[in-house]
């Protein structure tokens, strides 16, 4: 699913990444843990080809991504990649439903009924159908973040990345989350993989990778 060979990452004098190599299978679910600084979440930006390595390859689904003109690549992630955040990042001035739309609108713009009725049916699926019209201001922690899981998957990608997605939660929400991750890759099949520095979640994962000063420990 995802190999990545070499890659170095450097900003100004800083080198963050330093010769990283990883790959991960169709399916899995990858923890990638670390102290602040070590590299966590640029490796995660380069797999998910919004940040690009200075050395080094990244192929998703045998595509060496990098080698793509700026539009294809754009296209590629929206409809390749799903992205969780810690803060949701929602639009505040948009319903649940049409936040969870947004991307599938940019891949698909021509289908907007199709969209909307999978939209629904995600938000559905991740307990949310009464939700719908909300605005991210009138729902909780929780159901903002599942909104958030849910734009994730609009376009059925074949890999989630989430960056410390339940870093904002309280603990009861945080394992919901957690528990979702792993019920969605039992019934969907997609590859996660998770930027956190929460131990409960890391020991649930097929695999643990730890980042040290730009490297990955062994």
């Amino acid at each position: 699913m995802l190999q990545i060979s070499q890659v170095e990452k450097s900003y100004g004098q800083l080198k963050v990444l330093k010769g990283i190599d990883l790959e991960i299978a169709q399916g899995e679910v990858v923890a990638i843990v670390g102290a602040s600084g070590a590299g966590k979440s640029t490796l995660l930006h380069i797999m998910g080809t919004l940040d690009s390595p200075d050395k080094g390859k990244v192929l998703i689904n045998n595509a060496d991504v990098f080698a793509y003109s700026p539009k294809a690549l754009s296209a590629f992630r929206n409809q390749t990649i799903g992205f969780v955040f810690q803060f949701h990042n929602l639009l505040p001035e948009f319903t649940a439903l049409e936040n969870v739309m947004i991307p599938g609108l940019i891949g698909n713009s021509s289908n907007e009924a199709s969209v909307r009725k999978k939209g629904l049916e995600l938000l559905d699926r991740l307990g949310l159908a009464s939700r719908a019209d909300h605005k991210p201001s009138e729902m909780s922690g929780g159901e903002q973040q599942r909104t958030a899981v849910a734009r994730a998957l609009i376009n059925s990608p074949k890999m989630i990345l989430a960056d410390e997605p339940s870093g904002n939660l309280d603990s009861k929400n945080a394992l919901e989350l957690h528990n979702l991750f792993f019920k969605l890759r039992s019934e969907l099949g997609q590859t996660f993989v998770i930027v956190t520095h929460n131990e409960e979640l890391s020991k649930m994962a097929d695999r643990r990778v730890e980042i040290a000063d730009g490297r990955l420990k062994v």
